[in-house]
């Protein structure tokens, strides 16, 4: 897990490791253990390196890295690179070290750019072929390790300077321009986007695009010239998974998701650094924490955010499991993140951000890493990605009864609806929902027309501002006909990518690593090959995942009733003088930058938790931060 940055250029003058530097000075939160600058001989191409030192921390292993006729830059981790390795050895291939950096060039110099299928891991880098004098940069299948790129044209098609780095300001720290882009913050103060669902590269800057996940770029200096490919479809995936279900036995589905779940946490187990995990007292979480304990992991360091008092508070689940797992060493660090650490820690927190955030959850998901640092823990595992996949959340329950009407499955219909209902999981439904199942397309352009009604009718936006940035497009809803729609369009298109960029910030923010099990593209395409009645069944979301984990974890936490989202106390902090300081503060930025009217410094603050969705103030201090 590291920093990366380069410059790639035909005008040697741009090519300077000085202002490489520059850029890997402004990520070296994201590298501490070590740095390194790397440029070729034509003075085209020059690469930088900021080093957390995981697997491997010898200087052997530090980067710029050369093998063969290759140069690298990488940012993650390939977690099936032992066996990578075995194969490639097999082939011919001598290694030098013990890192999982090596295998990248290797595996390209055989494969070719077939290689990234063969990739299990987070990743991000930029890899320079000497002889065809071609840099490829990459991102990993689901975006887990972020890529910014600039690219200055001095004709269409032919760049004079392409920059790419991990963090958006180390772009700026070498002159490019922040110019927010008017459409996205639009989008976010109105209806809560940090996405453009129609656009995968567009950010909140106008200047900067990021890399989609699952793409490459190649990009030769010589001719100028920058092409952008897919090299992955999770539908392609799942559609040709080697692990196909057993059709009619649910044991064996089980048995098989049971078994990529656990490969998957074993590989990510692999780490010559102090590793422990994050834990909510969730499912996702206990779920990873009792695979370890079945899997004989019996010292574990784990890190909690608890609110005594609050009614989310996750206290009590969080001392189940220590029960549970009492004959094993299990060491639990709690924090209680307060509204005087959120205002204080505010400013920096963004720093790292560097983009808007949904709710102050994200900071509490700071705080924890922080904590972890205190605590000289490395790398932690995270339950992230597992309610996008499995269908976790409660909005997903009306598109899985609508899918089991179109289907004529009527008392499935019924008897999961009512399940559903007892077990806190479904709060509406409704007429609507009944036409929905059977016009799906209308629905489509009905949500996209209730997203423009809201727009236009949120209080306080700058007309100008609003008629010059106002873009229909980008407000369009995916036609859903069945479960898995909505969750393939929040795994690949709009909701999982936010999830991931918290993540990634505010880990690296203290040099910590953090690795998402649920997220093995094994077991994704496995679950994406699942009829719906194995993801949401007897009235419980996650069903399979529950199922699995049966054998190690205490009953009260796998068949725990409603779905309580990781969160803090927002409204009581944001009802402290010095929130509502911050809160007017905000304000008054957002009315100078002409985003805002200045009827807004007269309106009454609006006090909201972190899922609600009247939480415009909430919004206005996360966009005032990134001005």
């Amino acid at each position: 897990m590291c920093g990366i940055a380069g410059i790639i250029s035909s005008h040697p003058p741009l090519v300077q490791p000085a202002r490489v530097k520059i850029m890997t000075d402004t990520l070296a939160h994201r590298g501490p253990d070590g740095e390194g600058y790397w440029i070729n001989e034509a003075q085209t191409v020059c690469l930088g390196h900021r080093r957390l030192a995981i697997i491997d921390t010898s200087k052997a292993a530090a980067q710029p890295f050369h093998y063969l006729h290759y140069t690298l830059t990488f940012n993650g981790e390939i977690y099936n690179y032992l066996e990578l390795k075995a194969t490639l050895r097999e082939l011919g291939y001598l290694f030098t070290t013990n890192s999982d950096t090596e295998v990248i060039p290797a595996a390209y110099d055989y494969w070719g750019i077939a290689f990234l299928q063969q990739l299990d891991g987070m990743f991000a880098f930029a890899l320079y072929d000497h002889k065809l004098g071609q840099t490829i940069i990459a991102r990993d299948r689901f975006g887990e390790k972020p890529l910014y790129y600039y690219a200055a044209y001095l004709q269409r098609g032919k760049f004079e300077q392409f920059i790419f780095a991990s963090e958006m300001k180390a772009l700026w720290a070498i002159g490019v321009t922040k110019q927010r882009n008017g459409t996205m913050m639009l989008n976010y103060l109105t209806l809560g986007y940090t996405q453009n669902p129609i656009k995968a590269t567009q950010t909140f800057f106008n200047q900067i695009l990021s890399l989609p996940a699952g793409h490459y770029l190649i990009l030769d200096a010589s001719n100028t010239k920058v092409t952008l490919k897919r090299w992955y479809s999770l539908l392609s995936d799942s559609t040709n998974t080697q692990f196909k279900r057993s059709l009619g036995n649910e044991q064996a589905d089980i048995e098989t998701f049971s078994t990529l779940l656990s490969s998957s946490i074993k590989r990510r187990l692999r780490s010559d650094v102090p590793l422990g995990m994050s834990l909510s007292g969730g499912l996702d979480s206990s779920a990873i924490l009792g695979n370890l304990m079945n899997q004989h992991v019996n010292r574990l360091h784990c890190f909690s955010a608890v609110f005594p008092g609050f009614s989310k508070d996750e206290s009590a689940f969080i001392h189940q499991l220590s029960n549970h797992f009492s004959d094993k060493a299990l060491h639990h660090h709690f924090l209680t993140p307060t509204a005087e650490n959120w205002i204080d820690q505010w400013q920096k927190f963004m720093y790292h951000q560097e983009e808007p955030i949904q709710s102050s959850s994200v900071f509490t998901q700071y705080m924890v890493y922080q904590l972890a640092k205190r605590e000289g823990i490395t790398v932690l595992l995270d339950g992230q990605g597992a309610d996008e996949i499995l269908g976790g959340y409660q909005k997903y329950m009306p598109w899985f009864l609508q899918q089991l009407l179109r289907e004529r499955k009527y008392r499935l219909f019924l008897k999961e609806k009512k399940l559903l209902k007892a077990n806190e999981f479904l709060t509406k439904w409704n007429i609507k929902n009944l036409a929905a199942a059977y016009f799906p397309s209308k629905a489509a352009k009905q949500l996209q027309q209730n997203a423009r009604k809201a727009q236009n009718g949120s209080a306080f936006i700058n007309r100008d501002f609003f008629q010059q940035y106002q873009n229909n497009d980008t407000l369009t809803k995916p036609v859903i006909k069945e479960l898995d729609d909505i969750l393939f369009y929040n795994t690949n298109t709009q909701g999982l990518q936010e999830l991931l960029r918290y993540a990634d910030r505010n880990s690296m923010a203290h040099s910590r690593e953090v690795r998402l099990p649920f997220l093995d593209h094994r077991l994704v395409a496995f679950i994406f090959s699942l009829p719906a009645e194995m993801k949401i069944k007897d009235g419980f979301t996650k069903w399979i995942l529950r199922k699995s984990v049966e054998p190690y974890l205490p009953t009260s936490i796998i068949w725990r009733r409603g779905k309580i989202g990781y969160e803090p106390p927002q409204q009581q902090w944001m009802e402290k003088p010095i929130a509502k300081e911050l809160i007017m503060e905000s304000r008054r930025k957002l009315v100078d930058n002409k985003v805002l009217t200045s009827q807004v410094m007269q309106s009454p603050i609006q006090f909201s938790s972190a899922h609600s969705a009247e939480n415009a103030d909430w919004k206005y201090i996360s966009a005032a931060a990134i001005l």
